[in-house]
């Protein structure tokens, strides 16, 4: 009887192994840890008009930006720290209800500054000419 349950805890630990390796090497979006090196990558490079997405926590949120297009400002810190200003076109795309704390996800087009970098272009194109953006919060997309 040994040998049978000897043969049964191989035979489940060759199905968990597999199991897992399946699911480390299966394709599928960029975990945050590469999202955040690429914008890290930008910003040592001192590189822009780079279409990013990554999530983070709203540190701060800034008065809008009334000037021209009126826009949504706050500031997202990411999981490794680096902070990013995201600049949210509300005459394009609805204001998106944040409170400090929260946690979002952006996808945009980043641009380099001093300070960590922008990221704008978070809503959709009207005239097709840049990747539609968005920030999800909460369930909901807002582009």
């Amino acid at each position: 009887m040994t040998k049978k349950w000897s043969l049964l805890a191989i035979l489940l630990l060759l199905v968990v192994l597999y199991a897992l390796s399946e699911r480390t090497e299966s394709p599928g979006p960029k975990s945050p840890h590469a999202a955040d090196a690429e914008i890290l990558d930008a910003f040592a490079e001192q590189r822009s008009g780079i279409l990013v997405e990554t999530s983070g926590v709203i540190e701060r949120t800034l008065p809008d930006d009334l000037e021209g297009s009126r826009h949504q400002r706050f500031i997202l810190r990411m999981a490794g720290g680096h902070t990013l200003l995201v600049s949210h076109n509300i005459d394009l795309a609805p204001r998106v209800p944040l409170s400090e704390g929260d946690l979002v996800e952006i996808r945009g087009q980043y641009e380099w500054n001093e300070r960590g970098g922008v990221v704008h272009w978070t809503h959709h194109d009207p005239d097709g000419n840049h990747p539609g953006g968005w920030i999800r919060h909460r369930g909901r997309l807002y582009e």
